[in-house]
């Protein structure tokens, strides 16, 4: 239990340092959990209803995490 969390505060370390980048375009993001080396987080603000949301969550946010977190292999939005 103690290497899960360990993942989870390097998690939302990471999560907290791309918070601004989306808080510049009027969007943010929550984690909200991490299970079966998946994270899952919540899309908000404008990300939430972005066209492009996929593309910011597959090709930006989960590469990022998954390139710096080993453990993690994938990344979910969820509503």
């Amino acid at each position: 239990m103690e290497k899960n969390e360990d993942v989870v505060s390097r998690i939302i370390v990471l999560i907290d340092k791309l918070k601004p980048f989306l808080i510049n375009d009027g969007g943010n993001l929550e984690f909200v959990k991490y299970e079966n080396n998946i994270v899952f987080v919540r899309m908000m603000g404008a990300c939430k209803e972005c066209e492009m949301m996929d593309i910011t969550l597959k090709e930006g946010i989960e590469e990022i995490i998954v390139n710096e977190i080993p453990e993690v292999k994938e990344v979910r939005n969820i509503d």
